[in-house]
C-alpha cells in the first residue's frame, strides 16, 4: 500500500510534551522517572504532545522501515538512546477466503506476529526500554502473561540492562525459554498476572527495578500508538470502519485511538468514524463485564486462565480508559468462549495460511457473531489485529 507523500520532504524535529495524568490532569517531571498519578486514585500518566497543523511528510522518516519512522511524535530526546531490534512497519493482509466464506466485501488483518519476539509487545517494549535507557535505568522488571516478558527480555539484552520476569507457571513453555534466551531473570508464579504483579510489588522493595507495568509507566503507550500512525500510513490515511481488538491490559486499544486523534489534530485526518471493538476470552472478561453493567469497575473481578494467555488480565490497570474509547468510538465489548478461539486459530490457519495467537483468532469468532447480530455490515472496511505469533502456543494445541 502506498502513501500519497513526498519521500523527499525535509523532516521536523520531535514536538516537545509534558507528562499529565489521565484524569486530573496533574503534570510531572519528564526528567524524572514517573510510573501513575498518586494524586486521584492511581491513574494512568499519559504523553501529551503539544501538536501543531502539519504534513506527513514533515514528520515521517520514510528512510526508516520501523515503528521510529514516527519519531517526531516519540518521547525519546536523543537519538542515541534508541532500542531497536526493527519493530513495526508489520504488514496488511487480505483475507480472501475468510471475507468470502462471511459474505463481506473485504477483511483486513494487521499482522503483528512479525514483529522481533513475534508479538506486538515489542512496539511498547522498545519504546518503554529506550526511554528508561535514557533516564538511567539498569533494571526493569515486569509481571506478564507471556508476550511481554519476551519483548522486555530482548529489548534489556540489546540495551545491556538487567531483565526480570514474572510470569504464570502454567504459561506455555516458549515464552519461558525466550525470557531465558535472552539472559532475564525468569519468577513463576501460581495464578493471573494479576498474582504476578503483587510479586513484582514485593521484589520492588528489595532491588531498584523499574517497573514496566501495563500503563503503569508513560512510554509503552507510545510505542504501542506507532500501530494507530502505520495503519493510517498504510491505509493511504483512510482509517476502518471497525477494528477489532483483543483487549488484556489494553495498551494497545488506547494507543491506536491516541494515534487518532493526534493525526486529527495535525490534519492528517478529517475524522476517524472507526468502532473500536474490544474482544476478550469468557473465562476473563472484566472489561465486557463493566462495559455491560454487571460490576462498577474490575477492582474485584476474578478471572480464570484462559488459552489466550495474554487476554488473561482480570483487573486492567487502565479499565477506565479502555471505557473511554469504546463510549468515545460508538464501540463495544464481547467476550469469547473457549472453544470459539481454538476453531478460530485452524479456521484462519487452514483458510488464509495464518498461524495467528489466540488472542487474534477470538477476533474471527467476534467477528462471526456481530456480523450474525447486525453490528457489523457486509459493505464495511472492517480490521482484525492478530497481536502475535500462534508459534509459541503450538504446545497447548491438538492439530
Amino acid at each position: 500500500m502506498k502513501t500519497n507523500v513526498s519521500l523527499a520532504a525535509p523532516m521536523a524535529t520531535t514536538y516537545s510534551y509534558q507528562l499529565k495524568c489521565s484524569t486530573c490532569e496533574a503534570v510531572y517531571d519528564q526528567r524524572q522517572l514517573q510510573t501513575f498519578c498518586a494524586l486521584c486514585g492511581q491513574s494512568p500518566i499519559s504523553v501529551k504532545f503539544e501538536l501543531g497543523t502539519s504534513l506527513p511528510q514533515h514528520l515521517i522518516d520514510f528512510e526508516e522501515r520501523s515503528m521510529w519512522r514516527y519519531a517526531g511524535v516519540l518521547p525519546l530526546k536523543n537519538k542515541l538512546n534508541r532500542v531497536s531490534l526493527g519493530e513495526g512497519w508489520t504488514p496488511i493482509l487480505q483475507l480472501d477466503t475468510l471475507a468470502s466464506r462471511l459474505g463481506m466485501h473485504s477483511l483486513l488483518l494487521k499482522d503483528e506476529s512479525l514483529n522481533p519476539t513475534g508479538s506486538f509487545k515489542a512496539r511498547g517494549l522498545s519504546m518503554a526500554v529506550s526511554k528508561a535507557k535514557e533516564l538511567g535505568v539498569e533494571a526493569c522488571i515486569v509481571p506478564t502473561a507471556g508476550n511481554a516478558g519476551g519483548a522486555l527480555s530482548a529489548y534489556c539484552a540489546k540495551a545491556g540492562l538487567q531483565a526480570t520476569v514474572v510470569m504464570p507457571s502454567h504459561t506455555p513453555e516458549a515464552f519461558k525459554k525466550e525470557c531465558l534466551a535472552f539472559g532475564a531473570e525468569l519468577i513463576l508464579v501460581e495464578g493471573l498476572i494479576n498474582d504476578c504483579a503483587q510479586k513484582v510489588a514485593m521484589l520492588k522493595k528489595e532491588r531498584p527495578y523499574f517497573d514496566v507495568s501495563t500503563m503503569k509507566e508513560p512510554y509503552r503507550l507510545e510505542g504501542k500508538k506507532t500501530l494507530g500512525y502505520e495503519l493510517a500510513e498504510q491505509l493511504d490515511w483512510s482509517l476502518p470502519d471497525v477494528i477489532l481488538y483483543p483487549a488484556g491490559g489494553g495498551t494497545g486499544l488506547i494507543g491506536i485511538w491516541k494515534a487518532f486523534e493526534e493525526m486529527k489534530s495535525m490534519g492528517w485526518i478529517k475524522e476517524f468514524p472507526t468502532r473500536m471493538i474490544a474482544v476478550q476470552a469468557t473465562n476473563c472478561q472484566p472489561l465486557v463485564a463493566t462495559f455491560s453493567g454487571l460490576q462498577s469497575s474490575s477492582s474485584n473481578y476474578q478471572g480464570k486462565a484462559t488459552i489466550a494467555n495474554g487476554l488473561a488480565v482480570p483487573r486492567p490497570f487502565a479499565e477506565r480508559m479502555m471505557l473511554d474509547v469504546l463510549a468515545q468510538s460508538g464501540g463495544t465489548a464481547l467476550a469469547v468462549s473457549e472453544d470459539e478461539i481454538i476453531a478460530s486459530v485452524k479456521e484462519m490457519a487452514k483458510a488464509e495460511g495464518l498461524l495467528v495467537a489466540p488472542e487474534g483468532a477470538a477476533l474471527l469468532a467476534a467477528l462471526k457473531r456481530l456480523l450474525k447480530n447486525g453490528q457489523i455490515e457486509a459493505h464495511q472496511k472492517v480490521m482484525l489485529l492478530n497481536t502475535g505469533s500462534g508459534y509459541k502456543y503450538l504446545d497447548n494445541f491438538d492439530f
